[in-house]
């Protein structure tokens, strides 16, 4: 969901942001000016991670207890009929509940509208600043004295920089500046050479170049693109102020360690130089500027006279807290993993695996089929992203609360009768006692809420990880977290683990694991036997997920396979059932 990306990036951004700023000023004297300003980068990385897709980060069995995973939902659940059509198949018993979340289905597409509206806004003011540069480019007229440009050669020798830079000067321009990405500019006030001398004129330089040397050009615009991709987190714009603060002090510290220890009071003359000529800061611009605000003026002033070539200790001294402060950064991408975790994904790769493309049978659909042939150990599957992204299991997940509750002894083979407890259900095959053999063919919510109910949580928590089920988050709470809740699990997922159970990989008792097989078993036909399980997931009364889920043993052969369907509504077991039999159908295999 869109919102839950919005939080992430604020949460991240937030103490991003927090984390620098506690390190400057508590380190603040073990930082040099240019560590000071380097801490920064590191916003840069965090503000990224919100964009990163989930399924790089593999972190679902941590933060599993935090409640911003769960399900918005009020926990009313309302039964769902859904009349589906189901032609030669008798045996698709699709009946699901309804849940209804508390927050409106609109509330992500509104935040969403508001979130672009800002976006367009802050644009405006981007687009003027660009405009701006491109104004004082065209209006810019090249400087031809020799002795600056012999002056410019000399800085950029002194500097290490072989690139050639244009120096002109401007009637738009109060103060010198530094622009452009694939050819830079270096722009000076209008008739600068009346008023500066060449030894003010030299420290411009070296300030200028010192700011290419260190990609501040290239700095301005990833600083723009954040401002306006966080136009609503007001610690963004603050930090990206402070930011530009640091860079300007670390760019005079750089200069000042090309000069004589003589020269330090004539640089710092020459900044003063522009104080009447600054006028109100902009947020947004793509320039970096001798001169920015007179705030940012008396503090470079300050640092300026207090300046000190750094030591070897304090260089190794600020590589130690910058790189701390990087792995309290990094320490939140398990945090944005759990946060996100309605998109993650279950990365799949075996040698033995064809894409194929199946589109015709999903018509309408956002879907997935995953196959796979027991004796050639070979995958098929459509769609390699959506077969590894992880969705609620709705009703397949039935299947192992059955086998959860005769694990535990809750129900046996022969005494698995739960009683009604006459409240009145659409379906009639609901509204009576239940054993798990008729509560599977009608797929009897009632009856495996009230068994998944009677087992603990820590119980089966550990169930889950013995299985490897999804994302193993049962914070949804017992008897809904199934129900397009907390629990998610991908169609590759569901294939490897019906593999796992039918060859009784897990760990259970073998007359468990036959108990549950029986119970699954739908129909058998021309020497082949089918047994699934089909789910639907319905919220606010609209049908949003289909599950088909089973194998075919035929000819001494097992077909395991897995079909999800998504869509705004009507997207039921029934329909992923009909998919995936027209699939198998033309295979040849059922």
């Amino acid at each position: 969901m869109f919102i839950t990306q919005l939080i992430s990036g604020f949460i991240v951004s937030s103490f991003t942001i927090a984390v620098i700023l506690l390190m400057k000023k508590l380190f603040r004297k073990h930082l040099s000016a240019k560590w000071h300003y380097n801490l920064w980068y590191l916003l840069f990385i965090a503000l990224l991670i919100p964009f990163i897709p989930a399924r790089f980060f593999m972190f679902d069995d941590l933060f599993s207890f935090l409640p911003f995973r769960s399900s918005q939902a009020s926990g009313v659940f309302a039964p769902q009929a859904e009349n589906p059509s189901r032609g030669n198949v008798d045996w698709i018993s699709d009946f699901s509940v309804s849940v209804h979340h508390a927050t409106p289905a609109y509330l992500d597409d509104l935040i969403a509208v508001i979130w672009i509206c800002g976006l367009a806004l802050f644009v405006i003011p981007a687009v003027i600043a660009w405009m701006r540069i491109k104004r004082i480019q065209k209006n810019m007229s090249t400087v031809k004295n020799e002795d600056i440009l012999r002056l410019l050669e000399e800085c950029k020798q002194q500097l290490h920089i072989s690139r050639d830079l244009v120096v002109g000067e401007s009637p738009f321009v109060k103060t010198p500046m530094m622009f452009g990405l694939h050819k830079v500019y270096v722009v000076f006030p209008l008739h600068f050479q009346q008023w500066l001398t060449m030894n003010d004129i030299k420290y411009i330089l070296l300030h200028e170049l010192n700011h290419y040397k260190n990609k501040d050009n290239m700095t301005n615009y990833l600083i723009v693109i954040f401002q306006i991709l966080y136009w609503f987190n007001p610690l963004v714009w603050f930090a990206f102020r402070e930011m530009r603060l640091d860079r300007e002090i670390s760019c005079d510290s750089d200069v000042l360690k090309a000069l004589e220890e003589q020269s330090y009071r004539e640089y710092g003359n020459t900044i003063i130089h522009f104080v009447h000529k600054v006028s109100r800061q902009r947020n947004l611009v793509f320039e970096s500027q001798m001169v920015s605000s007179k705030e940012q003026l008396k503090k470079r002033i300050q640092k300026i006279a207090s300046f000190q070539t750094e030591s070897t200790q304090l260089k190794k001294n600020s590589i130690a807290i910058f790189i701390l402060a990087g792995v309290l950064v990094a320490s939140q991408i398990p945090l944005v993993a759990a946060i996100a975790s309605e998109n993650a994904y279950y990365p799949f790769s075996r040698e033995n695996t064809d894409y194929e493309d199946l589109s015709s049978y999903f018509e309408g659909y956002d879907g997935s089929f995953v196959l796979y042939d027991m004796k050639a150990d070979h995958f098929q599957i459509y769609n390699k992203q959506n077969s590894e992204r992880r969705v609620s299991p709705d009703s397949t997940y039935k299947i192992y609360i059955g086998l959860f509750a005769f694990e535990t002894g809750i129900i046996t083979k022969d005494n698995s009768t739960l009683a009604w407890n006459g409240e009145v259900y659409p379906y009639a095959s609901w509204n009576k006692n239940q054993n798990v053999k008729s509560a599977m063919e009608s797929s009897v919510s009632w009856y495996f809420e009230e068994l998944d109910k009677k087992m603990n949580l820590k119980s089966l928590q550990t169930y889950l990880k013995q299985l490897s089920y999804g994302n193993e988050n049962l914070s949804g709470g017992l008897g809904q977290y199934w129900i397009e809740s907390t629990l998610k699990i991908s169609p590759v997922e569901q294939v490897l683990l019906l593999k796992s159970l039918y060859t009784n990989q897990l760990g259970f008792h073998e007359k468990n694991i036959q108990a549950i097989k029986e119970t699954i078993q739908l129909e058998e036909k021309d020497g082949a036997k089918l047994s699934g399980k089909t789910g639907t997931g319905t919220v606010n009364d609209k049908t949003v997920n289909g599950w088909f889920i089973g194998y075919v043993e035929k000819e001494g052969n097992t077909y395991f396979f897995a079909t999800n369907i998504q869509n705004e509504d009507h997207s039921n077991g029934s329909k992923a059932a009909q998919i995936a039999l027209s699939i198998l159908k033309n295979k040849g295999i059922y």
